[in-house]
């Protein structure tokens, strides 16, 4: 058998134990760890495992993921972003859906310094679905909207995708969260356009709220912000200042939001312990994943099976947009299974020559692939932020009617990622000038 029939022959293995839901870590290392074996000897498959992990994990820029993670954390924990979902209210309660539309400014909001889809999704979820049914809201549709405004967590910087895409692909981190601020706020706005036009068509799944607020009563809220504004405006003021690295900022954001909880009295050892704990779970398992797909990543550049597919994909002379169509299809398909790190560190090796032989910026395509990613996030069977929104919810409402609730979102999220394909400046603005 040739090394490259040997490294396709891992690529099927690898695909038969994630069908047999083996989880993902363990499939990439043990896949990894056989080809090495089979293609070099056991001696070149033991150096590998032993050396190729601790050069992954001694990444420098690498380390920002923990400090990100716990900073979304500390502000979770110490309950800094209860004032967002509040003052978006007063603000924006008085549209049609005004509480959907204030659910998802707050998302967005909080993604400012969560960078977890999840977190954002759970955070909103305890806040504001118990808001919306209190105002009589349809409970699917209450609970859809959080849903899928927990995905925004992934492109308002500082986001954990594009930290790990700018490290496998080696480009600046600094630009590709500028180029996702684009990419949250048009979905932010087109999310928040969809809930009012569902509700003027269809007034019983959002009856008016009855808010009635005045300047004072709204600027007395805004002040309630402040928690959550000035550890973003810190973040974003020293990052983009060039005070501090991207790499520098996530741990200058988690002593930021730890002194802010500090002065607001809401930081005890207990929620700074949670937040820790938490931190380290996450981090933990992130880096098995990456540590795997690093593995799998020099296996398949060993057997020459990543260039061969490479070459067969760039070498069809299909036409740039049939192209893009196939990738959507195939991360939508693996949405449907993956978690969003572990499907984008397993085809990146391969998918990103491709792309880069089309002519395509890899800043734009970080952010397609992320937007890309958190479509996964949505669909069933997996669809985690529908199963976190499930989880705060309880019986409230039935799995199967988060999931319809979200269809009509992600019809919405695939125009965005075609808009920005078709309109690579909305995206690319921002850090071609800044």
């Amino acid at each position: 058998m040739s090394d490259v029939a040997i490294g396709f022959s891992g690529l099927g293995v690898l695909l038969v134990l994630l069908a047999l839901r083996t989880p993902i870590g363990v499939a990439l290392i043990a896949v990894s760890f056989g080809g090495l074996w089979v293609l070099m000897g056991w001696r070149v498959a033991w150096g590998a495992l032993g050396t190729l992990p601790f050069q992954f994990a001694a990444n420098w820029v690498l380390s920002s993921v923990p400090m990100f993670l716990l900073l979304g954390f500390i502000c979770y924990h110490t309950r800094l972003t209860e004032g967002l979902f509040a003052a978006a209210r007063l603000w924006l309660g008085r549209l049609p859906g005004g509480l959907g539309v204030a659910a998802i400014a707050g998302s967005a909001g909080f993604a400012a310094v969560s960078g977890s889809s999840i977190a954002c999704s759970a955070t909103m979820g305890r806040i504001a679905v118990p808001e919306m049914v209190k105002g009589r809201y349809d409970p699917g549709f209450a609970t859809g909207i959080v849903a899928v405004a927990g995905t925004i967590g992934a492109l308002i910087p500082p986001s954990i995708i594009m930290i790990l895409f700018g490290i496998v692909a080696q480009e600046s981190i600094a630009a590709l969260f500028l180029a996702g601020i684009a990419a949250g706020v048009i979905t932010a706005l087109a999310y928040a356009l969809l809930v009012i036009v569902r509700v003027r068509l269809n007034p019983r799944l959002a009856p008016p709220a009855a808010v009635h607020a005045t300047r004072r009563q709204k600027l007395a809220a805004l002040r309630d912000t402040w928690p959550i504004a000035a550890t973003m405006v810190g973040i974003f003021a020293g990052l983009f200042g060039g005070i501090f690295t991207p790499t520098e900022a996530g741990a200058v954001g988690a002593a930021l939001a730890t002194l802010v909880a500090l002065v607001r009295g809401s930081f005890t050892r207990a929620r700074f312990a949670a937040a820790v704990t938490e931190t380290l779970m996450a981090t933990g398992m992130l880096l098995f994943v990456a540590v795997g797909a690093s593995l799998l990543t020099r296996f398949l550049a060993l057997s020459g099976a990543s260039d061969a597919l490479s070459r067969l994909l760039i070498g069809t002379d299909v036409p740039f947009a049939l192209m893009m169509l196939g990738l959507v299809l195939v991360y939508l398909v693996l949405g449907m299974f993956l978690e969003p790190i572990g499907a984008m560190l397993l085809t990146l090796p391969v998918v990103l020559p491709v792309v880069e032989a089309y002519g395509m910026s890899p800043i734009l395509f970080g952010v397609v692939l992320t937007k890309l990613l958190e479509i996964g996030m949505l669909t069933p069977p997996v669809g985690m932020n529908v199963f976190v929104i499930k989880s705060v919810v309880g019986g409230l409402v039935p799995v199967q009617a988060i999931f319809r609730n979200v269809a009509v979102f992600i019809v919405v999220d695939l125009a965005i990622v075609a808009l920005l394909i078709a309109v690579p400046g909305l995206a690319l603005w921002l850090p071609g000038h800044l």
